[in-house]
């Protein structure tokens, strides 16, 4: 491997790194710590049920996303282009009038803000579907709150519906997230479907990982430090290699590789039940503006291959890693009606799911330290899988243009 890459970590971005690079023809390596690839994007069998390593979804506006990935091959299903926000005892429904006519005035009719505030909403959407991305990603910067206040956009309007959406997005309730990287995602929800592969998210990293050749990826070999010459492993063995990838999560890069500095991250707990049939009977999110959850779904109503037979799979996130589930199955009782027949099946609790974004925030971090180190990963993009597969696609760029 004295002539060839080394990538640490065999998640996203790392995956697609090292894709890039085989293609290229560079001999590539990947060390993965754990059993499996994927890092935060993996998926579970547990008593025939699929579940993800916390709420994750895709979205098909994701570009890097359709450069790198075989979306028919992932059989996407599809979730409803809208939500529906539990308050006060009810749920108001506010769907995409481009992606369900039927429903076209369901925003029109939602108690969720003034006749202005949608309007407003209505004018900063169509500038966010219609402007290029770089005047999206351009735009001045300053907090989501404040954007939202720039725009015209009440207070009524953020705390009934704007707010709950995005802390379940931005894993956070204080809208403290740049406002660029704001722009984006709403962009990203407005042009794209919102989705989850057949089987589990997991399909993704599996997808990547299978075009490296048999024996690229090493499970079980953590990394303990990148040295002169390559890395030397949690064993003692020294590996060389021409260049190294770092690829592991946040802490663990700056771990390996002092010069950058791990982002603040936010936690979040998913929680995952079994009911006897669907609670809800229809593919679309349920946002809590008032409770302990930011968000619930009947995963089978989307994709029934998560569950082994007619049961229905219910995913619900919290915000943090210290929730009462006895408060969560209750507030899920106000949601759903009678939950007395649902089973709870696994949590998942994710210290570290998605970097903190506040401003100002750069929308591309380096990703080459120096020639033959190299750093890739979420944050040093944006925190996504699309700002994962970007940057795994810079870092091996990086390499190709330092090797001979």
């Amino acid at each position: 491997m004295s002539d060839g890459v080394i990538v640490v970590g065999a998640g996203l971005s790392g995956l697609a790194c090292a894709v890039r690079l085989h293609e290229a023809g560079v001999p590539v390596r990947v060390l993965e710590a754990s059993d499996g690839v994927g890092g935060r994007v993996r998926t579970d069998i547990v008593e025939g049920f699929r579940l993800d390593r916390g709420f994750q979804v895709f979205n098909t506006a994701y570009p890097e996303a359709r450069r790198v990935l075989d979306l028919k091959a992932l059989d996407l299903r599809s979730f409803a282009s809208g939500l529906l926000v539990f308050r006060e005892g009810r749920r108001e429904r506010v769907m995409l009038p481009w992606r369900h006519p039927g429903q076209a005035l369901s925003g029109a009719r939602a108690d969720v803000g003034s006749v202005r505030d949608k309007a407003a909403l209505a004018a900063m959407t169509a500038r966010d579907l219609a402007a290029p991305g770089s005047r999206v990603r351009d735009g001045t910067e300053r907090d989501t709150r404040e954007e939202l206040r720039h725009w015209g956009i009440s207070d009524e309007m953020v705390e009934k519906l704007l707010r709950p959406f995005l802390a379940g997005v931005l894993l956070e309730r204080e809208l403290e997230t740049s406002s660029r990287f704001f722009h984006l995602i709403w962009r990203s929800f407005a042009r794209g479907t919102i989705c989850v592969p057949a089987l589990g998210m997991g399909r993704m990293p599996e997808q990547l990982a299978a075009r490296l050749p048999d024996g690229a990826v090493s499970f079980g070999t953590p990394v303990r430090q990148v040295t002169d010459d390559g890395v030397e492993t949690g064993d003692g063995d020294a590996i060389e290699a021409a260049a190294v990838v770092v690829a592991a999560d946040p802490a663990g890069a700056a771990a390996l590789v002092p010069e950058i500095e791990a982002p603040v991250m936010r936690p979040v707990t998913t929680y995952y039940h079994v009911a006897p049939r669907s609670p809800l009977k229809e593919p679309v999110q349920i946002l809590d503006a008032e409770g302990i959850i930011t968000d619930t779904l009947v995963l089978t109503d989307a994709a029934p291959e998560y569950s082994p037979d007619d049961r229905a799979l219910i995913s619900t996130s919290v915000l943090g890693i210290d929730a009462d589930a006895a408060r969560v199955r209750d507030r899920l009782g106000e949601i759903y009606g009678d939950t007395s027949g649902w089973r709870p099946i696994a949590s998942y609790r994710v210290e570290a799911a998605l970097p903190a974004m506040p401003p100002p925030m750069p929308l591309r971090r380096p990703v080459r330290l120096r020639a033959g180190r190299y750093v890739c990963g979420d944050h040093r993009d944006t925190g996504s899988i699309q700002g994962a597969l970007v940057s795994g696609r810079r870092a091996a760029e990086a390499v190709l243009a330092d090797l001979p």
